[in-house]
């Protein structure tokens, strides 16, 4: 793992819960395609990295299929801000004060409050799909005026689109029908014309169908890519193949490094 992740106020914070209350979301691990028996870490790289910086020598996992590996953001090396809502509350479970989380996390004791309560009206389907996505606190906010099934659409907007920002969250609510809001009435959009909120609406309901579209092959799309990278690391592995691609393909091999690099830094 690169040097500057593990001096990130992210990697330091996770140390430190981990010394204080234990691993509270086990990674999560997928038999490896190239030899049984064996694992590859698909989440959790850097409580695994914390992990044998401490000489532990085995830790608990979650196995994952090959139908749900492809759900796993294995390029992004922060834990997602509902792990860490589900972390707080197990955290809690184990009988860990607020007081004392704020504490090791070196944080405010209402930001750990309101991660606490992160998903209260965000409905289960919705919060599954984002579970490790990293959205804003404030993208809740947003999301908790729209009813179930407005939640579920916005969350796969946002996936499809690859954009998980806090304005992006808003526009998706700007173009929200009014009989799909928890009250039943959109709330005032400020600097929008109702010219521009219904276009914005025609645009939401076209990419509602376009995602419907494109959702049947990107799971498996997505796994076929993890399990070659997977493989390219495999390769690098080897002395004789690192050699050879140096000797006649170091522009391969230069692609192969960054591929591989990325997946350990995810």
């Amino acid at each position: 793992m690169r040097p500057a992740i593990r001096k990130s106020v992210k990697y330091l914070q996770i140390a430190a819960s981990i010394e204080e209350v234990g691993i509270i979301e086990p990674p999560v691990v997928i038999p490896d395609p190239l030899e049984n028996g064996t694992f590859r870490l698909l989440d959790g790289h850097i409580r695994i990295d914390i992990l044998s910086g401490k000489q532990t020598k085995e830790v608990v996992c979650l196995i994952a299929t090959e139908d749900e590996a492809y759900t796993y953001n294995r390029r992004i090396s922060r834990i997602a801000i509902i792990q860490e809502h589900r972390m707080i509350l197990q955290a809690v479970k184990r009988g860990v004060s607020e007081e004392r989380l704020a504490r090791t996390l070196n944080v405010n004791i209402d930001l750990i409050r309101k991660k606490r309560n992160l998903l209260v009206g965000i409905c289960p389907e919705a919060a599954d799909l984002l579970r490790d996505k990293h959205l804003p606190l404030n993208a809740f906010t947003e999301l908790r005026r729209l009813k179930p099934m407005r939640q579920i659409a916005a969350a796969e907007m946002m996936i499809a689109m690859n954009r998980f920002s806090l304005s992006y969250v808003k526009s998706i609510v700007a173009a929200t029908p009014e009989e799909q809001f928890v009250e039943g009435k959109r709330p005032a959009a400020r600097g929008l014309t109702p010219e521009q909120i219904s276009l914005m609406t025609q645009e939401s309901a076209r990419l509602d169908r376009e995602f419907k579209q494109i959702e049947q092959s990107y799971g498996a799309d997505h796994l076929d890519l993890v399990l070659a990278t997977a493989y390219i690391s495999s390769l690098l592995d080897n002395a004789r193949i690192v050699r050879h691609l140096a000797q006649y393909h170091a522009d391969l091999l230069t692609e192969f490094q960054k591929i591989a690099e990325l997946q350990m830094a995810a």
